[in-house]
Parts: structure tokens; C-alpha cells; sequence
């Protein structure tokens, strides 16, 4: 049995590795030994309590050392966060405890696998949903690795580097054991070995043709770099506007289809059934109107008004018994086109949204104007198209982009460009904006689709259907850019079927607990 300091010491290793191999690092492959020590120290000896609280501190060191820039735009959403995320991360090992005393080795190893990728798989898609540190999201700086990715998504990345864990615990717990050189070499660090090309050559066997189909249209993105503390004041949004058109028309020419701005771009709120006489907005107007051929997407904050009828969950109750909703929305303007809104559907819990069994706090949260949600959302994945538009966009909205499933919704319908409107100023100069930017490679891999990323302060981007960053701008820089955007219209198998690999680990996460209680019950 290990002794207190030594286990801390695998614990926090654990999570040095973890946060080590996290995008933006150079360190990426730490990632295949990352659980090795959890590993080693859940099998070596010590009791399951103490056990569980070395996961815990791994955990939340982890938690910390990659996503510690919350701090810097909500302290208390940085804490609540980190704590809540280690929670729920300790969870899997948990059930691996319970699974070790009742089965074999193996199957309780492959429990902890699948009780992973279920919790992953929970977080993407319940209402406190934070899946920022997904395993698979690891890989995001490396897009050559994982080609694979339009198969199986990063759900398919976590069992990859699960599996490749186990591979390489066993081989440590090997030479730990002072086996004979031949069995180490042939029984462990070969397989090991072997397996790590394999994920690599499969990414060689799917890659696709690289060539770029020739194309004369091309799309402008728009960084404003604008303070986004300072951005939502009405005394600098006839200032702000006037930076956005200015940067756009110097890019544009005649082969221009469309001008993406940020989120929030459009900065002053109003209804949405008055933005076109909205008098800080009528120089956009009159700029589309000089330039019919263009569409111009971008981030717009907008109320819709439903009356004496609360129409949405969301809904909000103003002081003279009239109902509306608030968005951070995404706008589509072209000349004699009627205005297309889509309306954020992912929204940041506690930020831009408040959990339903949560609904008590919201007269303490001043965006949630006492409602039981903050910002209302779209039901569905809408695409900015008319029939006979080159580009037909899928207008996702910064948090939005880290959800896989989600975007391939926006294939679905018909997009063949993949428009993300952010604004990552609110972190400052970190690296979660480059995590961010990350994980849009990971979407384009996915779908296959080219990537256009306009974020306010940067980092803008244009990013292929091989998840390669093709040209962008730097941070805190105010720039445009304008790239020649090719199109296709296949759907990868991913985009088709969606996370079928957590929804296959979800099914036998319930066979397993099945199992667990079935052998309780025969003892």
C-alpha cells in the first residue's frame, strides 16, 4: 500500500499531465499516459475513500490549471465551474471502485471507460452543460491525428486516448513488476506502440483530397477588436458600426457573398421587429443597399415581444403584464431580403441561462430579471440561405461551437459553410480563446465543412475541411480577411448519425449497473 505523499504525488501527476497536454500546448501526446498514475494508485492498495479524494484533488488541479481564465470574467462562475466539473468528474472512478469489488479486472477497467465517456456524453447535453474538457477535445491542435474524426466525433477521440491509458498502465505496471525484458518489449510497449500508429495511419487512410476546388466567391471576416466591456454603452455604437463597415468595405470586392461580423456586433438592443427603422443601425442598411450582392451575418442582442402571453420558458414579465424574451442572436442582412434572425440555442449555464431546478436564484442574477431563464433560444439549428445563395451558413454562436452533434444539426439542414460568431474578449489575452479557436478545427473535421471564425478582439480565422488554420488574424488586432471559401454538400457519416459511440457507452453503462446490482442481489 502507498503512503499518503506518494499518492498525492501520482494524483497531482495525473493532473499535470492532464492540463500539460491541453490545447494550446506543444505537449499534446502527454495525453496518452495522462492516466496512468490515477491508474497505478487505484490498484494499489489504498482504501477507496482515500482514493476517491486523491481523484477529487486531480481533478479539480485539472480543472484549474486549463480553465482558470473564467476567473477573469465571472469569479464566481470560474469557481462554481471548476468545483462542479470535479464533482462530476470524480463520479466515473467512483463506479470504478464499486465495479472492482464485484467483477474481473477487465471488465471493471472497460466499467471505467464506459462510465466515462456516459458522463461526457451527460455534460454535452443537460442543462448545466460544460464540456469544455472533454477528452476528445484534447486532440483539437492536431488535426492531423484524428481524420477519423468525421466517423466517430470526439467521442470517438476519448475511447481513443482511454484506451490507449490502459495500454500504457499495463506496460508501466509491467516494468514496475520487473518482468523479463522480452515480455515488456513484446507484451507491452508493442501493442502500445503499434496502437498509437494505428490512430495515426487511420488518419492518413481518411484523409481527404486536399485540393481546393476553384472557386471565384469568397467571404470577408470582420475582427473589430472593440473593448467588450466598453461595446453595449449606446454612446460608442455609432462608432462601433462605423469601424465594422469600414473594415469590411476595404476587404470586399465584386466576387465578395458575405461579410461575417462577431457576436454582439450590433450592439444596441431592441426589438426585433424594429431593427430595420433602428436609427443607430441605418448606416448597415444603406451599406447592404450600396452593395446588393452581399449577405452580412452577424452577432445582434434583440427582444421579441409575445404580448399578455408568456409564449416560452423563458419569458420575461414586464412592469406593464407584457411578456418577451431576450436573445443573442445571430441577423442575416441583404438588400430587398427580409431580415433572418437565429437565435442561440446553447447557452452558457448561469451566465446566459439558469437551470430550471435552479430557478430560485434567478432575482439574484440581474440578466435573469427574475424569470426562471436568462436569454430565450431557437428549437432548432436554422441556416442562412436563400435557394439560389453560394454560401448557405450556419450561423453558431461562441459556446456553440464546442458541441459537435449540435453543428452537424446545421449540415443537416442544408449548410455548406460553417459561420462562428464569438466574442472572446471577456477573458482577455488567456488560453481560452486559443482553446476555443481549437475547437473549431474539431467541427470542420466532423462535417467537412470550411470554417469562417470572426471573434471580436481574435482570434478570426479561416479554417479547411481538414481542420488546418488557412489564414488568420492576431490577437487584439483590429483586421479583416478574405478568403476564397470552396463548398460541397456530403454529409460525413458523423454528421449523419451523431454521437453514436456515447450513445453506445450510455447503453452499456446501464448493462453494467444492471450487472452490479444483479451480483449485489445474488450475494
Amino acid at each position: 500500500m502507498l503512503k499518503p505523499l506518494p499518492s498525492i504525488a501520482l494524483c497531482l501527476s495525473a493532473a499535470l499531465l492532464l492540463i500539460a497536454a491541453w490545447p494550446d500546448s506543444a505537449f499534446t501526446p502527454m495525453i496518452a499516459i495522462a492516466w496512468v498514475p490515477l491508474l497505478l494508485l487505484a490498484n494499489s492498495g489504498i482504501g477507496t475513500g482515500f482514493f476517491l479524494r486523491c481523484v477529487f484533488l486531480s481533478m479539480l488541479v485539472w480543472n484549474a490549471g486549463t480553465t482558470w481564465w473564467l476567473w477573469n470574467s465571472t469569479v464566481e462562475g470560474a469557481i462554481a465551474a471548476i468545483l462542479i466539473n470535479t464533482i462530476l468528474m470524480t463520479i466515473p472512478w467512483w463506479g470504478y471502485t464499486k465495479m472492482k469489488k464485484i467483477s474481473s479486472p477487465i471488465i471493471s477497467f472497460f466499467s471505467l471507460i464506459f462510465f466515462w465517456l456516459c458522463f461526457e456524453y451527460i455534460h454535452l447535453n443537460w442543462e448545466l452543460s460544460w464540456p469544455w474538457l472533454t477528452l476528445g477535445n484534447a486532440l483539437a491542435n492536431r488535426p492531423a491525428w484524428i481524420q477519423w474524426y468525421e466517423y466517430t466525433g470526439v467521442a470517438g477521440g476519448s475511447l481513443a486516448i482511454w484506451i490507449s491509458n490502459l495500454l500504457a498502465y499495463f506496460l508501466v505496471r509491467t516494468i514496475i513488476q520487473k518482468a523479463p525484458l522480452k515480455n515488456i518489449l513484446l507484451h507491452r510497449l508493442l501493442p502500445f506502440t503499434l496502437y498509437l500508429l494505428c490512430l495515426i495511419g487511420l488518419s492518413k487512410l481518411v484523409n481527404p483530397d486536399s485540393s481546393v476546388p476553384a472557386t471565384n466567391n469568397n467571404i470577408v471576416i470582420v475582427q473589430p477588436n472593440i473593448d467588450p466591456y466598453q461595446k453595449f454603452e449606446e454612446g460608442s455604437a455609432t462608432d462601433q458600426i462605423k469601424k465594422l463597415i469600414q473594415l469590411s468595405a476595404s476587404a470586399i470586392d465584386i466576387n465578395t457573398r458575405m461579410v461575417i461580423w462577431p457576436e454582439t456586433a450590433m450592439s444596441v438592443v431592441d426589438w426585433q421587429d424594429n431593427i430595420l427603422s433602428n436609427i443607430y443601425y441605418q448606416p448597415i442598411f444603406k451599406w447592404a443597399q450600396q452593395n446588393p450582392s452581399l449577405q452580412i451575418i452577424s452577432g445582434i442582442e434583440t427582444f421579441k415581444n409575445y404580448g399578455a402571453q408568456k409564449s416560452t420558458p423563458t419569458a420575461r414579465l414586464t412592469g406593464n403584464g407584457k411578456y418577451y424574451d431576450a436573445f443573442n442572436a445571430a441577423i442575416s442582412i441583404q438588400h430587398r431580403r427580409q431580415l433572418q434572425f437565429y437565435n442561440k440555442s446553447k447557452l452558457v449555464p448561469g451566465v446566459e441561462s439558469l437551470p430550471n431546478f435552479l430557478f430560485f436564484l434567478a432575482p439574484l442574477l440581474e440578466q435573469f430579471g427574475g424569470s426562471t431563464g436568462g436569454y430565450g433560444r431557437s428549437d432548432k439549428a436554422l441556416v442562412f440561405a436563400d435557394a439560389n445563395a453560394v454560401y448557405k451558413a450556419a450561423p453558431i454562436i461562441c459556446y456553440e461551437s464546442i458541441y459537435g452533434e449540435y453543428t452537424g444539426e446545421f449540415v443537416r439542414n442544408g449548410a455548406n459553410v460553417l459561420t462562428i460568431l464569438t466574442n472572446d474578449g471577456w477573458w482577455g489575452n488567456t488560453p481560452g480563446h486559443l482553446q476555443h479557436l481549437a475547437y473549431a478545427q474539431l467541427r470542420a473535421i466532423e462535417t467537412r465543412r470550411w470554417v469562417v471564425r470572426s471573434a471580436n478582439t481574435g482570434v478570426s480565422a479561416v479554417i479547411d475541411e481538414r481542420g488546418e488554420i488557412i489564414k488568420q488574424c492576431g490577437w487584439d488586432k483590429a483586421a479583416a480577411i478574405k478568403y476564397a471559401i470552396p463548398t460541397n454538400t456530403k454529409l460525413t457519416f458523423y454528421t449523419l448519425y451523431g454521437d453514436s459511440i456515447y450513445k453506445a457507452a450510455c447503453l452499456l453503462t446501464l448493462l453494467l449497473i444492471a450487472y452490479f446490482w444483479y451480483r449485489k442481489w445474488v450475494k
